[in-house]
C-alpha cells in the first residue's frame, strides 16, 4: 500500500468537510421551516418536498463523514463506499435538474392556474388573503389578474403606493374603501397593475436560482469523487522496494586495506 500524498488527502478533506457542512445548514433550514409551517394548512402539499430535502441533507452529511474517516484512517471500504454513495447522488441532481429544466414553462402556468383559482378574492380564506397582501407589499401591485378590481370594493391597504414606489399607480375607484383615504392631508393612490406577472417572474428567478444552487452542489461533489478515486488508485498501488543483490564478494569480505599497520604504529 502506497502512501497518500498529503496535498491530495487535505483537499479531499476540505472540500468533503465543506459538503458536511452545506449539508448540515441545509438540514438545518429544513428542520426551521418544517417546525415553523408544522400547522398550516399547505403542510399536506409541502410534505413531500421536505421529504425530499432531508434526503438531499442527510445522506451527503453521512457520507461526508464516512469519506472524512476513510481518508484519515486510509480506509478503502470507507472511501468505496462515499465514492459509489456519492456518484449515484450526482447522477440523481443531474436528473433532477434536467427534469427541472424541462418541466420550467409547465410550472409557469401551473402557477398562473394555481391562482387564478383563488378568485373571487371575497370569498378566499384568511390566509390566502395574508399571504396575497405580503406579496402586493412586497412586489408593488394589486390583485391578482386584472389589477385591483379582483378586490371589488374591499381594497386593502397594501395595496396603497409608497413613496418609493417604482410601479405605476392609479387613484382608487370613487366607490372603494380607499377612495377618501388620505395620508399626510393627500389623497392616496393604489398599485395600478396586478401582480400574477410579477409573482411569476419572481418565482421563475427564485427556480432559476435554485437550479444554479444545484449545479454548484453537483460540481462540488463531483470534485470529492474524483479526489477520493485518486486516494483509492494511490492506496491500491504497491511501494516500490529496491531488489537486494547476493553477492560473493560481499560474503568474502574483500576489501583493500586504506593504510598499512606499520605505517599506522
Amino acid at each position: 500500500m502506497a502512501k497518500v500524498n498529503v496535498c491530495l488527502k487535505r483537499s479531499f478533506i476540505t472540500v468533503t468537510s465543506l459538503i458536511a457542512i452545506l449539508s448540515a445548514l441545509l438540514l438545518a433550514a429544513t428542520l426551521f421551516h418544517h417546525g415553523h409551517l408544522h400547522n398550516s394548512e399547505e403542510i399536506e402539499t409541502m410534505l413531500p418536498g421536505f421529504l425530499s430535502t432531508y434526503g438531499i441533507s442527510i445522506i451527503p452529511l453521512i457520507l461526508a463523514i464516512i469519506g472524512v474517516y476513510g481518508a484519515c484512517k486510509e480506509k478503502k471500504w470507507a472511501l468505496i463506499l462515499f465514492v459509489v454513495g456519492m456518484i449515484l447522488g450526482s447522477l440523481f441532481l443531474i436528473t433532477s435538474a434536467i427534469l427541472g429544466l424541462a418541466q420550467r414553462p409547465q410550472e409557469a402556468e401551473q402557477l398562473k392556474r394555481h391562482y387564478l383559482q383563488m378568485l373571487p378574492l371575497n370569498n378566499a380564506s384568511q390566509s390566502t388573503i395574508d399571504g396575497l397582501k405580503a406579496i402586493q407589499i412586497q412586489l408593488q401591485c394589486c390583485g391578482l389578474d386584472q389589477g385591483y378590481l379582483d378586490w371589488g370594493y374591499n381594497i386593502p391597504q397594501s395595496c396603497l403606493c409608497s413613496q418609493e414606489a417604482t410601479n405605476p399607480c392609479v387613484e382608487p375607484p370613487r366607490n372603494s374603501s380607499l377612495s377618501e383615504y388620505t395620508m399626510n392631508d393627500q389623497y392616496v393612490k393604489i398599485y395600478k397593475e396586478s401582480c400574477l406577472p410579477y409573482l411569476i417572474v419572481y418565482v421563475m428567478m427564485v427556480i432559476d436560482t435554485a437550479m444554479g444552487i444545484l449545479l454548484g452542489v453537483t460540481l462540488l461533489w463531483i470534485l470529492s469523487v474524483a479526489l477520493c478515486i485518486f486516494i483509492l488508485c494511490r492506496l491500491s498501488k504497491k511501494d516500490e522496494i529496491p531488489v537486494v543483490v547476493y553477492s560473493t564478494e560481499a560474503k568474502a569480505g574483500n576489501y583493500t586495506p586504506l593504510a598499512d599497520a606499520a605505517e599506522l604504529a
